[in-house]
């Protein structure tokens, strides 16, 4: 075995598939969750058939802010982490004039603050290792319509480059930023078809491509600081409105 990794909001969504994906590939999971306990037993379920170990952790990253506890608990119950994947998150669109203070503080406690302290407790802990932060390709943007989340999400962008120098050369911290992969169930398809318009390689992503990039960055340990942008090249369309055709009825 190659040891363990540690997934947040592991028992539900794309938390779930990296959890999979690394079990496939031969770690064991301690799989955090929030309120997704019935999901995580799931979860569980399909992890072990993999024949790896697996193991639920209940916590609240709105509220947990020592970190060091959690880990010491998984160290009791299974192998050396290895592995540590910030991919709890919450989302809420608002802009600034419509952001509430408990919208905003949520916000960063689960999507900045949390990731942060789970880093400098891996950090302590372990000493050696990878971590893999989960962001959004929204970082390119500014869309203030999603102004405390994109916000936080920006954050994070800076803390894996600040972090993966702090933490080297024993532990390489990374980042992968997700495009339109696995939509929220609200998102009609005519949505994503929107969506597609946007999108140069003009197709929605798929799950594998997000496995993909995370077993390059566990394979490769000459990368670092890095944050690999799966979307289709979606990230790469902001041309800016004043272009060189000034006067000629174009941007």
């Amino acid at each position: 075995m190659k040891g363990t990794a540690l997934v947040t909001g592991g028992a539900v969504r794309l938390g779930r598939a990296f959890a999979l994906n690394l079990a496939e590939l031969g770690y064991d999971i301690a799989l955090h969750f929030h309120r997704s306990h019935r999901a995580a037993q799931d979860t569980l379920t399909e992890l072990r058939a993999l024949g790896v170990q697996a193991e639920a952790f209940q916590a609240d990253f709105s509220q947990e802010t020592n970190f060091e506890p959690l880990l010491a608990a998984i160290g009791d119950r299974l192998p050396t982490l290895r592995v540590l994947v910030n991919s709890a998150s919450v989302y809420e669109a608002a802009p600034l004039c419509k952001t509430t203070p408990a919208l905003f503080e949520e916000q960063f406690a689960v999507n900045l603050r949390s990731p942060y302290f789970l880093m400098q407790a891996f950090a302590r802990v372990c000493q050696s290792g990878n971590i893999i932060n989960i962001i959004d390709n929204k970082i390119a943007f500014n869309q203030y319509h999603y102004s405390a989340y994109l916000l936080s999400k920006k954050a994070l962008a800076e803390l894996t480059k600040l972090a993966a120098l702090e933490l080297a050369p024993h532990i390489r911290v990374n980042g992968i930023a997700p495009g339109v992969t696995l939509p929220a169930n609200e998102r009609t398809p005519d949505y994503i078809q929107w969506r597609i318009q946007g999108i140069p390689l003009k197709r929605q992503g798929k799950i594998n491509y997000l496995f993909q990039a995370m077993k390059y960055i566990l394979d490769n340990d000459f990368v670092t600081g890095q944050i690999l942008m799966v979307d289709g090249g979606e990230s790469l369309t902001n041309v800016g409105k004043n272009a060189e055709n000034y006067g000629l009825g174009g941007g």
